[in-house]
């Protein structure tokens, strides 16, 4: 009996000897994978910030061994969510202006920013995210109270979409800009012959110029804010559109300190002077951060009547919008980028927009192929033009809260016919098999869980409407979880390093406070991120 005993004990000790040391171990979870066959595991270990195994706790418990295991008890676990269309840095250093959001009439705005104006850290008088279709009255302000109010310091004031804005006769003054001032792309709007203030696209540019740079310390600190608070919502990764070469250089003074923990994808802005340099460079990753291509504006937003439309809009006779820029600058960086491992990602709203990216790309690309050059948010698309994302394997990068921010408004512009191939995800899902999901913050919440359930629901947090904003372009809920993780990862070719909780990927996930996949629908708001985790570290 005894002999049988030492046997039965060395055995053991031989099988636990054999257990590979793990960093962490997650067990007694519900582990939504998001691989191919979307499987959903019990346990999985991670070591070096890579994930080591997936798959049943028995199984991973015989063969690992960590002095930190954590158990969930069922909790569910998803892919750390991935933002695929967002303004991270530049909403970053918006921070230190005077925030507009949520204001409800222009008398509003006036008292924040009287209030701001007392403690401003600048001469300027910098202000973000009002939208007049929240107001009463749903029309453009006008420069006067500013002009009477603040005669001697400049005023901007921006509109929620980034594609407006406000600005006194100081600010005017400083940027040159008077009645017979004309431009490419924007509009400088005027009454009676005189200026309103209310400058549109490329216009807003001749006053942005003039505004002074916050200090490369200050912008690093204000990273390392927002990223705190992008873990809170789950976001372990997202990509930053539109951003200068110097801000990809804060981001990396930010890696060497070791402050950045998430992962970046940056495209950089619409700039010509950097495209020999950056071209030749080709995609790179360092640390945290990649380079990846070009983020370009084709046209303006639906808000500020700036996208570019095939027919008139529906509240303003002959009103079309416009592109920011003649067709063939379009054309010449499509073809700079031919030849390079680039993408090329085009922001169009207006379907006259999207058409004309889309036979670019497709002149330039040919047929089916993988280089994944990407139109963001796709918004309004000819009946006849959807088949051009499937022809081209061009892929929309979409944000489905547009959807139900726009709502509200979005018939008075384009009238019912219109509408109803606009904000049209399924059927743009159907072109390619594929489809990332992102916020576009600030236009729209940090929160992806909003994304998810405006994408699912196509409901706004009032839940409104009850039926569903166009309910036939709602998504699955597996189709929204791949959107915000492994397609948001595929968008930027990162699908082999994140997105999805498989061996040998990072280990980026969070742990939730109930099951997206089955909570009940009017419940998926009521979601709350219990913990975040970064190559395997806990940031939140």
């Amino acid at each position: 009996m005894k002999y049988i005993f030492g046997i039965f004990s060395v055995l053991l000790s031989l099988g636990l000897s054999a257990q590979k040391s793990a960093d962490l171990i997650i067990t007694n979870a519900k582990i939504y994978t998001v691989n191919q066959k979307f499987d959903v595991a019990e346990s999985m270990a991670v070591t070096n910030g890579k994930i080591l195994a997936v798959g049943k706790i028995k199984d991973i418990l015989k063969k690992y061994k960590s002095q930190n295991i954590q158990n969930l008890d069922g909790k569910a676990v998803f892919p750390g969510f991935i933002d695929a269309h967002c303004h991270f840095t530049g909403y970053a250093t918006d921070k230190w202006k005077c925030e507009l959001w949520g204001t409800k009439s222009w008398d509003e705005i006036i008292s924040r920013l009287t209030a701001y104006s007392k403690n401003a850290p600048m001469l300027w008088l910098y202000g973000r995210s009002w939208d007049q279709n929240d107001w009463p009255v749903k029309e453009f302000p006008t420069k006067e109270k500013l002009d009477q109010l603040f005669p001697d310091r400049p005023v901007y004031l921006k509109r929620i979409d980034g594609h407006a804005a406000v600005a006194n006769q100081k600010a005017l003054d400083i940027a040159g800009i008077t009645v017979n001032t004309k431009l490419t792309g924007g509009e400088i709007e005027q009454k009676n012959g005189k200026l309103t203030g209310i400058l549109i696209d490329n216009a807003m540019l001749l006053v942005e110029k003039h505004i002074p740079e916050i200090s490369s310390e200050m912008a690093i600190n204000y990273f390392a804010d927002l990223q705190k608070e992008c873990f809170s919502y789950g976001l372990t990764s997202l990509h930053d559109c539109g951003i200068s070469t110097h801000t990809f250089s804060l981001l990396e003074e930010m890696q060497k300190q070791n402050k950045l923990q998430m992962k970046i994808f940056a495209l950089l802005e619409d700039n010509p002077t950097s495209y020999d340099e950056w071209i030749k460079k080709g995609r790179f990753t360092n640390g945290n951060i990649t380079f990846g291509g070009y983020k370009v504006y084709s046209d303006g937003a639906l808000g500020s009547r700036g996208a570019c439309l095939l027919h008139d809009y529906s509240d303003k006779k002959d009103w079309k919008g416009f592109l920011l820029s003649d067709q063939k600058h379009f054309e010449n960086l499509a073809k700079k980028l031919k030849n390079s491992d680039l993408q090329m990602c085009t922001h169009a709203i207006g379907d006259s927009a999207n058409r004309t990216i889309l036979k670019i790309y497709g002149d330039v690309l040919g047929i089916k192929n993988d280089r994944r050059w990407r139109i963001e948010h796709a918004q309004i698309v000819e009946k006849t033009d959807f088949d051009l994302f499937g022809k081209y394997s061009v892929i929309p990068s979409v944000q489905p809260t547009h959807a139900t921010s726009d709502m509200y408004w979005a018939e008075e512009r384009l009238g019912k016919e219109r509408l109803k191939y606009s904000y049209a995800y399924e059927d743009l899902l159907k072109q390619n098999g594929w489809l990332p999901l992102g916020t576009d913050f600030p236009v729209e919440e940090i929160n992806p869980i909003k994304t998810f359930y405006a994408a699912v629901a196509r409901k706004d947090a009032k839940n409104f409407p009850a039926n569903g904003f166009q309910k036939e372009n709602a998504l699955t809920r597996e189709q929204a979880l791949r959107g915000m993780t492994i397609w948001a990862a595929k968008a930027a070719f990162q699908e082999k390093e994140i997105g999805s909780l498989e061996v040998g990927k990072s280990a980026d996930f969070v742990v939730l406070n109930q099951d997206l996949m089955t909570v009940e629908e009017g419940k998926i708001l009521d979601t709350k991120v219990n913990t975040t985790y970064s190559n395997g570290k806990k940031v939140h």
